[in-house]
């Protein structure tokens, strides 16, 4: 059995599978590429069991198989080769895989295809078509607050809910929260599921930038499906209960900050520099137009402060923030001015984009931290 392929169109399609297998895996079959093949057609397909991920392209081929490929050793092959046409071929009862380039021959030891495990099947799926560069939007922007507490398992991912008035991914680990509505994706049934960080981080390495690219969702009790061009990307879903953000964020804060957002996330970062490396605390006095920024860390006696120009509306306020939460917020913004709006040093702020875009609604919590007196 064999077929010819293009060494940089492989090396392309199997680097975006391969985030998917484990360092540690259960099974050693799953350290291979399962490859199917079938005329003109081959698929790679990878799991761990939990995610799985496939792509398809174009190869010379006149007959079907199915091998599973040694992934560590096949990358780093063709990785150092030159773009070149590849000939594969193994030998149907003892898997031996031999490929042949211009100037070499290199053998390796495949296994079984038919003992690679089986992947999901979308069955009983509720479905909706959402842009690419919508889902690519929202997970830049809810990713960085997935918790890592396992513990916690149902904050590990990133809550989507689905209804007729748009579609809401919502992302917290107890200290920030995330919430990112879109009003011009909507669903005729209602609907929500939990998609786990690293089935998120695999679609956003793999998503196409072409502004035209169409993702199709599709999700049931326990799995979701996302398919777009020639890839496929199938994730068991969280089975927990997502907290009740809305219950956290604050209605009444009567406090608004509205500054420059690259103005403040620069300051933050210089300032963080002198804070307790532990805690990254740092204190923002409020007062009138003058915002103080400043840290301490006592320990070792280091000490900074800033004055910025602000536009402040509300009683005069000192509040702790972690500077990193806080500079990793505005790094995720992209309006010019943000709103800070605060109800008082022991409540929530909420971070808002002094733009806004008429089908777009970003909102972000950061509580606060004690100050020390």
């Amino acid at each position: 059995m064999k077929f010819i392929v293009s060494t940089s169109n492989l090396l392309k399609q199997v680097q975006l599978v391969s985030g998917v297998i484990s360092a540690n895996t259960v099974l050693p079959i799953l350290e291979n590429f399962l490859f199917k093949i079938e005329p003109n057609k081959l698929t790679v397909f990878a799991t761990d069991l939990e995610t799985s991920m496939s792509s398809t392209l174009e190869i010379q081929s006149e007959k079907e198989g199915l091998i599973a490929v040694p992934a560590k050793i096949l990358l780093e092959t063709l990785k150092t080769l030159p773009e070149q046409p590849l000939t594969f071929s193994y030998d149907e009862k003892s898997y031996a895989i031999e490929i042949t380039s211009e100037n070499g021959r290199y053998k390796l030891a495949g296994e079984n295809g038919e003992d690679f495990p089986k992947i999901p099947e979308a069955e009983n799926v509720s479905d909706i078509h959402m842009p690419a560069s919508v889902l690519n939007n929202a997970i830049s922007k809810t990713l960085f607050a997935v918790s890592n507490d396992d513990l916690r398992p149902a904050m590990t991912g990133v809550l989507v809910q689905l209804d007729e008035e748009g579609i809401t991914f919502v992302a917290t680990d107890a200290h920030k929260l995330v919430r990112y509505r879109r009003l011009d994706t909507k669903s005729d049934e209602s609907g929500s599921f939990i998609v786990p960080r690293k089935a998120l981080n695999l679609l956003k390495n793999a998503l196409p930038n072409n502004e035209d690219a169409v993702v199709d969702v599709s999700y049931n009790n326990s799995n979701g499906f996302f398919s777009f061009e020639n890839i496929k990307l199938i994730c068991r879903l969280i089975d927990a209960k997502f907290p009740d953000y809305n219950a956290v964020i604050p209605t009444n804060n009567e406090s608004l900050l509205t500054i420059g957002r690259k103005e403040l996330q620069d300051s933050l970062k210089r300032i963080v520099i002198f804070s307790n490396k532990t805690t990254n605390q740092v204190m923002m006095r409020i007062a009138g137009s003058d915002l103080q920024v400043s840290a301490q860390d006592l320990d070792f006696s280091n000490e900074a402060n800033e004055r910025l120009t602000c536009n402040f509306k509300g009683e005069d306020m000192e509040i702790g923030f972690n500077a990193k939460f806080l500079a990793e917020m505005l790094g995720i913004l992209e309006s010019d001015e943000i709103n800070l709006e605060l109800g008082g040093p022991t409540r929530a702020g909420i971070l808002l984009p002094a733009e806004k875009d008429d089908n777009e609604e970003l909102m972000m919590l950061v509580m606060p931290v004690m100050l020390n007196s």
